[in-house]
């Protein structure tokens, strides 16, 4: 099997990583910054169901931990089982929020290079929300 190309993307957020943490591994948060899952977060069984752009999406995450690690996998409605890799480390006060994005099978750079984007843009929003939750 061959290697993925990959990128890490990561966030600096003016949070504690444990209260990122806690804040991001509760699915029923993803929709307020994972702009890929757009309505309809259910719990169904060990998974959770959404309705994303390119359709319904289940998902599957990492337990709960103390190592800082959201992993999670998403599985298309086509039945492409998706691995993402996402941590949340300790930075001095502050925290790290590292995603490793994959380059998928046929996808070429302009693709590969959105997704990018699309992801550093969730991760700002993530930022945002906590780092506003400062001041409330």
């Amino acid at each position: 099997m061959t290697a993925h190309e990959a990128r890490s993307l990561q966030i600096a957020i003016q949070r504690n990583w444990q209260d990122v943490y806690r804040y991001a591994s509760l699915p029923e948060n993803l929709p307020e910054w994972a702009s890929g899952l757009t309505s309809g977060l259910q719990k169904s069984g060990n998974e959770w169901l959404a309705d994303g752009p390119a359709g319904r999406l289940r998902l599957r995450f990492a337990p709960e931990n103390e190592f800082g690690v959201l992993d999670h996998w998403v599985i298309t409605e086509t039945g492409e089982n998706v691995y993402i890799p996402l941590r949340v480390v300790a930075n001095g006060d502050a925290s790290e929020v590292i995603f490793t994005l994959f380059r998928l099978p046929g996808m070429d750079d302009e693709k590969f290079t959105a997704d990018a984007a699309w992801v550093m843009r969730d991760l700002q929003k993530l930022r945002d929300l906590l780092e506003a939750q400062l001041v409330e």
